[in-house]
């Protein structure tokens, strides 16, 4: 079931990105940015209103910091929008996916932000160059 889900989010993921890039197109890059995050905040207070899965003691003992995921949202929207615009969807998209695999891999490699801590192994950096070749195959113009 995860892996449907994270298909799903990927799916999702690639359709906002050219949504939001043809919204930047009429309305700039930032209004896009802001109204798109609206947006996501009025839809997950409708959802919440239904689901009812706030905690809000449990928000308490939450390290301050991870909140800052907020501003990273609107970080990520905005750079997905820019280079979406720039390099079009599928390039965009390849080059984001290795720079986030290369990320997370880093973060559970040295157990940062309370992941737990992974060895490091030859076969996933073997894995992360062959996906490298497959985007400059995929980039080869004849």
């Amino acid at each position: 079931m995860a892996s449907i889900v994270a298909i799903i989010s990927g799916l999702l993921m690639s359709i906002q990105g050219v949504f939001n890039t043809r919204v930047n197109e009429k309305a700039g890059l930032w209004f896009t940015n802001a109204i798109v995050n609206a947006i996501g905040l009025l839809t997950s207070l409708i959802v919440l209103a239904f689901v009812r899965d706030a905690d809000l003691s449990g928000l308490k003992s939450v390290n301050k910091f991870y909140l800052l995921g907020g501003v990273l949202g609107a970080g990520i929207v905005y750079t997905v929008i820019l280079s979406i615009s720039k390099m079009g969807p599928a390039g965009a998209t390849m080059l984001i996916l290795i720079a986030q695999l290369v990320g997370s891999y880093l973060i559970e490699l040295l157990g940062w932000f309370g992941t737990e801590k992974t060895d490091f192994q030859w076969t996933k950096v073997l894995a992360v160059g062959i996906i490298i070749v497959g985007i400059v195959l995929f980039k080869w113009k004849k």
